[in-house]
């Protein structure tokens, strides 16, 4: 569903990203499907035993990974930090990175990608609220 001023998609179970047609296995990239235009997220499997093969950085981009379930180790610039259900991790473009599975079930976080330094205002500095009282239908 769409309007003017959102975008609604639901992209079903965690456990169902290892056979989305479009993009690698485990991840389901959100920017096309919801018109985003200062981000790219996805939501991320990776199932027991599975590790991403290779170090990779950006040019331009930080990443927040936002761990959701599971167990991992995660690497950064050869430090390695252990993730679960509540670990959140910045990585800064030049951070090289690379993480693996080390539970017993699958390993589900999303990653929102957007251009450092490119943060202007924040929730406190940006937010506008209106002067009406909210109205919800009766449930």
């Amino acid at each position: 569903m769409t309007g003017t001023n959102f975008t609604v998609m639901h992209a079903g179970a965690f456990e169902g990203l290892l056979n989305v047609p479009e993009g690698p296995p485990g991840k389901y990239y959100l920017k096309d499907r919801l018109g985003l235009t200062g981000m790219e997220v996805s939501l991320n499997q990776l199932p027991q035993g599975g590790a991403v093969p290779f170090y990779h950085r950006h040019r331009d981009n930080e990443e927040l990974y936002l761990f959701i379930g599971g167990r991992g180790q995660f690497q950064v610039d050869g430090h390695i930090f252990e993730v679960t259900e509540g670990t959140a991790i910045r990585v800064g473009p030049d951070g090289e990175r690379a993480l693996r599975n080390i539970g017993t079930g699958d390993l589900l976080f999303i990653v929102v990608q957007v251009q450092a330094n490119s943060l202007r205002r924040w929730e406190r500095t940006d937010a506008v609220i209106p002067d009406r009282p909210v109205d919800w239908p009766v449930a």
